[in-house]
């Protein structure tokens, strides 16, 4: 079973030392699922010792806005192993994502979630589905920065940066390398967020060129997704931002049975953590009904990382044995095709009872056939020559005639600056622009320096300097404008690193 090489060094310890594992019961569900998945690893001979830590609902509500108390940060800190059941996070502005703090705040960049079919025994449309999704894990529209702007508008920001995409986009080629995979697709949107995305593939393109042994494919988001949804037996490794692997990775594993069954691994250099895919259901908790399947398969996807790849494979084919025998949860029982419809405590006896079997028409795990180390690298950034050439200002303004506020802005174009165009929502409706354009109270105002020739293809910008910016929105806010945000563009060597408007 592929695990990171600071991992490796853990495990030269000596074989009757347990591994320590910071266990989180969670919230709803989670203290049931949790329980009956350290049972199976107790009954499996699991050479672990579980430090509990409290984090999630009670965690906030007791004053902590972000879920987890700081003593909780050192005993993750000492144990470097996390297994969580899921958590709730309370309804109101205030409480932000433990999981996405959790993922952001230890480096936990990859987020790996395997997806098999397990036909006939859980009806799928689709009986031969073996895909692993492998989702950056930190930043995209997950750095959850956001702002309301104008009384109108509030606005995300999406970042995507080279590391984190050279970070994630190797793991899964050396995850494709040492599990004999064949294939890795890539999805993006770039066709509309060039830079971005754009940058992402590109990165992409790169690694998967040290990779020739490996088949590579870049797919659009929208039409990738649907396709996995319909001929998800046509994919093997899937690499994907943030938001499009939240997503896709519920898509394939719904399709394959159920979201319920599906366990994800949480990779970062030094720390990791295992969870299952699912929600914290409070809806049902305390009925003796959760299906624990979820968490089981990451406790399993834990132990193959700490290097207890024989238990893994001794848990993981009792479940697979029990599902085989009909013996299902209320959640993937279905008449005709389970024997016995059981509560999470009868589930979970049912596993114990077939440690030691396997399954017989269901492929049986062999973890122990992959092999490889994956290094995570440093990055090295490479020196570039950065120019102030383009300055958007963005002002609250309430007319709706785009060439009012054009003109009013155009009097204070001068010796220094020049206004260039204006775009609402990224469309430019000024100095020209159609009269179908829907405008709102947030205009994007585009201003280089007086020197620029713009009206030549592709433009010639000049470099602005911080004294004439500075000059230019003293003025403009002596003349009443209510400037909300400014935004710097630059050149890169020369290369521009900022998208022009829609219509400019």
């Amino acid at each position: 079973m592929l695990i990171t090489k600071q991992r490796v060094q853990t495990n030269n310890l000596s074989k009757s030392q347990p591994t320590a594992v910071a266990v989180a019961l969670g919230d709803g569900i989670g203290p049931e699922i949790m329980e009956a998945t350290l049972n199976i690893l107790e009954s499996a001979g699991a050479n672990i010792e579980p430090e509990y830590i409290e984090l999630g609902k009670q965690v906030y509500l007791s004053g902590h806005s972000s879920g987890i108390e700081e003593d909780t940060w050192e005993v993750i800190k000492r144990n470097k192993v996390i297994l969580k059941a899921p958590i709730t996070t309370p309804q109101g502005r205030s409480y932000k994502s433990l999981n996405v703090t959790l993922r952001k705040s230890l480096g936990l960049f990859a987020n790996i979630r395997p997806v098999c079919s397990l036909d006939p025994f859980v009806p799928t449309n689709h009986s031969k589905i073996d895909v692993v999704i492998i989702r950056e894990n930190e930043e995209d529209l997950y750095a959850g920065i956001e702002h309301q702007q104008t009384q109108d508008v509030v606005q995300c920001l999406k970042l995507i940066t080279r590391p984190g995409c050279e970070k994630i986009i190797r793991y899964a080629f050396q995850f494709a390398q040492a599990y004999g995979r064949k294939k890795v697709t890539c999805m993006v949107k770039d066709n509309i967020m060039k830079l971005t995305d754009g940058l992402f593939h590109r990165v992409f393109k790169e690694v998967a060129s040290e990779y020739p042994e490996i088949e590579n494919e870049v797919q659009i988001i929208d039409i990738g997704a649907a396709r996995l949804a319909a001929h998800p037996e046509r994919y093997d490794v899937v690499v994907t931002s943030n938001l499009y692997g939240d997503i896709i990775s519920d898509i394939v594993a719904e399709v394959a049975g159920s979201v319920g069954l599906a366990g994800s691994a949480n990779i970062g250099k030094e720390i990791a953590m295992f969870e299952a895919i699912h929600g914290s259901a409070p809806d049902i908790a305390g009925q003796n009904i959760a299906n624990p399947s979820g968490l089981i398969n990451a406790a399993i996807m834990m132990l193959a990382h700490i290097g207890q790849i024989d238990v893994a494979d001794a848990i993981k084919n009792a479940w697979l044995a029990t599902i085989e025998d009909g013996i299902h949860t209320a959640d993937i029982f279905k008449d005709g095709w389970s024997k016995k419809k059981v509560s999470t405590k009868e589930f979970t006896n049912a596993i114990i009872e077939r440690l030691g079997r396997k399954p017989k028409r269901l492929k049986a795990s062999q973890l122990s056939a992959g092999s490889g180390i994956i290094e995570v690298q440093d990055y090295k950034r490479p020196i570039e020559k950065k120019t102030l050439v383009v300055v958007d200002i963005f002002i609250d303004w309430q007319g709706s005639d785009p060439k009012d506020m054009g003109d009013q802005l155009s009097n204070f174009s001068g010796e220094k600056m020049k206004l260039k165009m204006i775009t609402n929502r990224g469309v430019k409706v000024y100095p020209t622009g159609q009269d179908y354009t829907f405008c709102t109270d947030h205009w994007r105002c585009r201003f280089v320096a007086s020197e620029a020739k713009t009206n030549v293809s592709p433009p010639k910008y000049k470099a602005i300097t911080f004294e004439r910016l500075l000059s230019l929105l003293s003025e403009l806010n002596q003349a009443g404008f209510d400037i909300i945000k400014t935004e710097n563009l630059y050149e890169f060597n020369g290369r521009r690193g900022f998208s022009l408007g829609q219509g400019e």
